[in-house]
């Protein structure tokens, strides 16, 4: 299978195009990634290489994930579209996904697009050009509505270049959140009614624990548009597993799923348990990798994915 939600975590370096601010690279999220890692945050490079190095390393284990879209994140841009470094905490640049990719035949490179900035649809082509098989967005911290019509045209251009939308939904707590009610699923309705293929993460769960008011939209979206997907990343966090209960109850969802896991987020087994399964909890437990545990606990509660993002990829 192809983990279709794995993030790129790099330091800025001279020459890489990211940025990370101060209250980013001190906040709790980064420290906790470069303990889990062993990440030398005070050499950029030596960091950026091991976190890569241990990421293959990773995904050449598993025994049932074999690639992962790596993937970036756009910055905030301000009216006139240019980049707003004073409200950009945390931005991996798509030249920085492209390269990590390169001579990495396990990743596939999912850049980042903020359909605000000027040359959003010179960028899609570029992208496209070098190999992209999906574009990542996150509207709550990138700072922009993806209900709003002039984003339109943006999305007539991701449907012409066959490039996926994988969409954040619901609220987000690892960067700053500038408008969590962009998070609604039910926003991504133009980019569908222009035939974009939409992917739709964390299982369209809210992120407030056991409150999932996004339920009855995904379930509607699936229903209306034959090119809306959701990912699976994230759903065994707490804070998300509501919504892993209740998408297993509902076995028409299966055939939208596709496989994604929030690397190098944690993925814990005891969903397991909540499923009466003490097998599945063991065989969590026991996973080589943090790819095969998010796939343990999915077949371990019942869900059965039957559709692989290798589908919606189109050949270049």
């Amino acid at each position: 299978m192809i983990d279709v939600h794995a993030h790129l975590a790099a330091l800025p370096t001279e020459r890489n195009g990211c940025r990370l601010s101060r209250r980013m690279r001190e906040g709790p999220v980064s420290r906790i990634v470069a303990w889990m890692q062993g990440l030398p945050l005070g050499d950029p490079e030596a960091a950026n290489k091991k976190y890569l190095d241990r990421f293959e390393r990773e995904l050449k284990a598993s025994r049932w994930v074999d690639k992962a879209v790596v993937l970036g994140m756009d910055g905030v841009y301000d009216e006139k579209g240019e980049l707003d470094e004073a409200r950009t905490d945390f931005l991996i640049s798509n030249d920085a996904v492209f390269e990590a990719c390169a001579g990495r035949p396990c990743f596939l490179p999912g850049p980042s697009v903020n359909p605000t900035r000027r040359d959003a649809v010179a960028e899609l082509e570029r992208c496209a050009s070098k190999g992209a098989v999906l574009i990542k967005v996150l509207p709550n911290a990138q700072g922009f509505d993806p209900a709003h019509p002039r984003h339109r045209p943006f999305y007539k251009a991701l449907a012409r270049l066959k490039l996926p939308l994988l969409s954040h939904v619901g609220f987000e707590f690892t960067l700053l959140g500038r408008d969590q009610s962009v998070g609604d699923p039910a926003r991504l309705v133009p980019a569908l009614e222009e035939g974009a293929t939409v992917i739709a993460a964390h299982g369209c769960s809210l992120g407030l624990f056991f409150y999932e008011k996004y339920f009855p939209a995904m379930l509607e979206l699936i229903r209306r548009f034959p090119n809306f997907y959701v990912d699976t990343s994230a759903l065994t966090l707490p804070n998300r597993v509501g919504a892993l209960f209740r998408i297993r109850r509902h076995p028409e969802i299966f055939g939208r799923l596709v496989f994604g896991t929030d690397y190098p987020l944690h993925c814990f087994a005891y969903p397991c348990l909540g499923a009466l399964s003490p097998g599945g909890y063991a065989r969590a437990l026991m996973a080589r990798t943090s790819f095969d545990r998010q796939f343990e606990v999915l077949r371990a509660v019942g869900i059965r994915l039957s559709r692989d993002f290798a589908s919606l990829i189109h050949p270049r």
